[in-house]
């Protein structure tokens, strides 16, 4: 099966087989290519996480730094936690990720969508999202929300993503 988004290098691809995909990245994950890296890429929901390198991804988009105790926990509450991974037979390497909270049944929310800089502009990000909605929308949730840094919203809008009228719908609350 061959998956291709006009004006992109993205491709749906078999390059690993079944098996291999099952081995490494666990059930219902998305293979592809991308042409002008000719590397192979999946997204994945099952593939666990090693912190230390979720924090320095993390850390490559400009985040601060987040307590891994704290992390660990916040994924541990998320309905879907999802990676996306440069595929190597003996070092697959996070490139991306995004999780998601909520109700599991009719909302949720995406957090913490990151690529790595090196693979930004590529499309990844984009089958990254397609990836998430898609296994929101297997559950049956019909809502999805998400917040932006005002640099990255028009990623969002190219996407489909309605932006709320400001300060309608949203009030925030943090902890001191």
């Amino acid at each position: 099966m061959i998956f291709r988004n006009k004006g992109s290098s993205i491709k749906k691809t078999n390059n690993l087989s079944q098996e291999e995909l099952l081995k490494y990245y666990g059930l219902n994950s998305f293979e592809f290519t991308h042409k002008l890296k000719d590397e192979i890429f999946v997204c994945s929901k099952n593939k666990e996480f090693d912190l230390i390198e979720l924090d320095q991804l993390l850390q490559t988009v400009g985040w601060s730094r987040r307590p891994i105790r704290r992390v660990k926990r916040a994924l541990e509450f998320s309905i879907l936690v999802v990676g996306l991974w440069r595929h190597d037979e003996k070092f697959p390497r996070l490139v991306g990720f995004a999780r998601c909270t909520g109700d599991g049944v009719i909302e949720a929310t995406i957090w913490d969508v990151a690529v790595n800089p090196v693979y930004q502009g590529l499309g990844l990000g984009k089958e990254l999202m397609k990836y998430i909605l898609k296994e929101l929308k297997k559950t049956g949730i019909s809502k999805v929300t998400l917040f932006a840094d005002a640099e990255v919203v028009s990623f969002y809008k190219r996407q489909g993503w309605i932006l709320e009228p400001k300060g309608s719908k949203c009030a925030f609350w943090y902890a001191n």
